[in-house]
């Protein structure tokens, strides 16, 4: 591929070409910040209520396993409507298709923020996730049709700042908002943003024809199937491990479901002029790779911005906020790297940056593999910076890597299938590590307390210490068994946070081997990134 080339996550090739003069106009700049910001809103927002998802239960009335569909609902949608985003700009045009998704994405977040039940948290949520999801990979598209070549690597650097800061920002200023001001804001706060990104739209993007007739050459059997795969199978393993599996009929409905939409979605690769996705490319071996790798390092980047807090909660007593700022730590060496990015790109070769990056993000979860009941917030702050250098490293050169694999009219099928890798390797494992932490902390507080015999003079000292202190007599027994039983569980549920880690760990180290698929540029080449 020439230099030139370019890959973008909406629809490519583009409906206008890429610029010709040298440097790109103020008008230009000012559509690639709308798509920067556009993108930044919507991954910010996919983890903005994790940090005050027991606040909203609580004032919606929702339980615990229900208060999840709060971040579960929006997932979902996006995940769904990623792919479509090309044949959605085809349709509508870029601005026109971009302006109606920030309106409907403020007007969902308004709805959010003065719900009172979980129903209308659930449908404002969905309607964020579908209108969010269209502007992450449109934002690419921009870069991509307003820069010129030279000028690109500058907008990929600074649109690889707000896919990697969005969800580890989320949870610090969802934080923040929650513990100032109300959980509230955690909506609201998207009404001032959605009106200066619809400013920027309107000025720094060209208005477009609409297409109605792909409408009616549409993949409709793809479409739908892949909504109800993509819908089934993430909910299937969302709520799998709460649900107890197929001990469920819900769930096994849904996966019935799920076969059926894959299915009609299979048909549709075959019966359709057009298919909405094009699966067709995981044949080629280098972009296979690419997304199976992209799929492990959404695992990680969304993982340990849910398991760290959850864990900082459960045993170092942190509120929102503190867990929040120890999140942000990964997200430090983006802001410092990206400025550098055009420059690596230049000239660290692909399958080094990408092992690198891996090797990085596998340290840091063994690091992290060694928690105890005395590890606090800076404790983590070693690992979650090694963390951030992997996956700026390992985000940006796979989209290089991408980008050579594949030929420039597969350009919007592979960016469909590279996003919707991405969040669903964070689907699958925010399920897996549900169920392996209530699992493994069953299995280890089970061990612990067979392991304490009753005849150990060791324990029969900490039995009689401690009912020394609780005053003696009956119920200074009875409370000193609560509090060897509360240590027990305390230390089993660190056990089972060390586990995650570690599969986290061994994960990313089988895929890195497949950097050796990954096809080398020639030196000095630079090609624009894909999300």
């Amino acid at each position: 591929m020439s230099g030139a080339a370019t890959l973008g996550a909406g629809d490519m090739p583009m409906a206008a070409p890429a610029p010709r003069e040298e440097k790109a106009s103020l008008t230009a700049w000012l559509g690639v910040a709308a798509g920067s910001l556009g993108s930044l809103m919507a991954t910010l927002d996919i983890s903005i209520v994790n940090s005050s998802l027991p606040t909203i239960q609580g004032e919606i009335g929702a339980s615990a396993s229900e208060g999840t569909w709060v971040a579960t609902a929006y997932l979902v949608a996006e995940i769904i409507v990623i792919p479509l985003t090309g044949w959605l700009e085809r349709v509508f045009g870029l601005r026109r298709f971009l302006m109606i998704a920030a309106i409907l994405f403020t007007a969902f977040s308004i709805m959010c923020g003065m719900a009172t039940d979980l129903n209308t948290m659930i449908i404002g949520r969905i309607g964020q996730g579908f209108t969010g999801g269209a502007m992450i990979p449109t934002a690419m598209t921009i870069i991509a049709t307003r820069l010129p070549p030279s000028q690109q690597p500058i907008g990929t650097a600074m649109f690889g700042a707000t896919v990697i800061l969005g969800p580890v920002l989320g949870p610090l200023l969802g934080g923040w908002l929650t513990e100032n001001l109300s959980w509230h804001y955690a909506f609201f706060i998207n009404v001032p943003v959605g009106a200066l990104l619809l400013a920027l739209l309107f000025f720094g993007l060209p208005d477009e024809k609409m297409n109605l007739d792909e409408l009616k050459s549409a993949d409709w059997l793809g479409i739908i199937g892949m909504s109800l795969g993509l819908g089934g199978l993430t909910v299937v393993l969302e709520d799998g491990h709460k649900e107890q599996w197929f001990d469920s009929a819900l769930i096994w409905q849904l996966t019935i479901l799920t076969i059926i939409g894959f299915a009609m979605m299979a048909v549709g690769q075959f019966t359709a002029k057009k298919p909405v996705i094009k699966l067709a490319l995981l044949r080629n071996r280098e972009f296979a790779a690419v997304s199976v790798m992209v799929l492990i390092l959404g695992a990680v980047l969304y993982s340990t911005s849910y398991v760290i807090p959850q864990f900082l909660a459960a045993i170092a007593d942190y509120n929102a906020l503190q867990a929040g700022q120890v999140v942000f730590l990964s997200g430090v060496p983006s802001l410092l790297m990206m400025p550098l990015v055009p420059l690596l790109m230049r000239s660290l070769d692909i399958r080094v940056a990408v092992a690198l990056g891996f090797g990085l993000m596998a340290f840091s979860s063994i690091w992290d593999a060694a928690l105890t009941a005395q590890t606090s917030g800076a404790d983590f702050t070693e690992s979650q910076l090694m963390r951030g250098i992997g996956q700026i490293l390992g985000f940006m050169f796979l989209n290089q890597a991408a980008i050579s694999a594949v030929k420039m009219d597969e350009a919007g099928d592979a960016s469909g299938l590279f996003n919707a890798a991405r969040n669903l390797g964070g689907s699958i494992s925010l399920a897996l590590l549900a169920t392996v932490q209530d699992t493994r902390w069953e299995y280890h507080r089970w061990t612990l307390h067979s392991n304490l015999q009753a005849n150990d003079p060791a324990a029969q000292g900490w039995l009689s210490s401690l009912t020394e202190q609780f005053g003696g007599g009956t119920e200074g027994l009875a409370a000193a068994y609560r509090m060897i039983d509360a240590t027990i569980t305390r230390e089993a549920l660190v056990m089972a946070f060390n586990d995650e880690f570690w599969i986290l760990a061994i994960g990313t180290l089988l895929v890195t081997p497949l950097v050796l698929f990954l096809k080398p540029l020639p030196k000095g080449q630079v090609n624009m990134a894909m999300h």
